[in-house]
């Protein structure tokens, strides 16, 4: 996977926020010159590029119907996941998410297999779920329960 592009109601808003977030400019908000039509979508967007590469983007909603041809769901139907080692990076990352504005969801816990884990929306309902994975290790190759 190379970029998530995320459905926003305000570019500008999720711009700031996910600056504020992930703790890099970003490209700023780009694409104002190609406005959208009634029936074709704009070009107004904005891009972060990870250390690792992936590229998360914010589109407006219209924008982004238009281009796939389908209604977009209203409630969040995926989760984001951000992975780091300890309890207190994760702590810290879900509060830069406060800070930046996110709506804070239940408190923190430990699962029943060790992960630490907490949950946040972004300003536009994206659910996000920080988790600390104090083993370490790609935690797609956890052991089944």
């Amino acid at each position: 996977m190379h970029a998530i592009t995320l459905a926003v109601a305000d570019v500008a808003r999720s711009a700031d926020f996910y600056r504020a977030l992930l703790g890099t400019e970003g490209s700023g908000v780009i694409g104002t010159e190609y406005p959208p039509t009634e029936t074709a979508a704009g070009g107004t967007t904005a891009m972060f590029t990870l250390d690792d590469g992936l590229i998360v983007s914010v589109y407006g909603r219209d924008d982004m119907a238009k281009d796939s041809g389908v209604a977009l769901a209203t409630a969040p139907s995926s989760t984001i996941g951000h992975f780091v080692d300890s309890q207190a990076d994760a702590q810290a990352f879900l509060d830069r998410a406060r800070a930046a504005g996110a709506t804070m969801l239940a408190a923190p816990y430990t699962r029943p297999w060790g992960m630490w884990s907490g949950f946040f929306q972004d300003p536009d309902g994206h659910l996000w779920e920080v988790v600390a994975n104090p083993g370490g290790g790609d935690p797609a190759e956890s052991t089944p329960v």
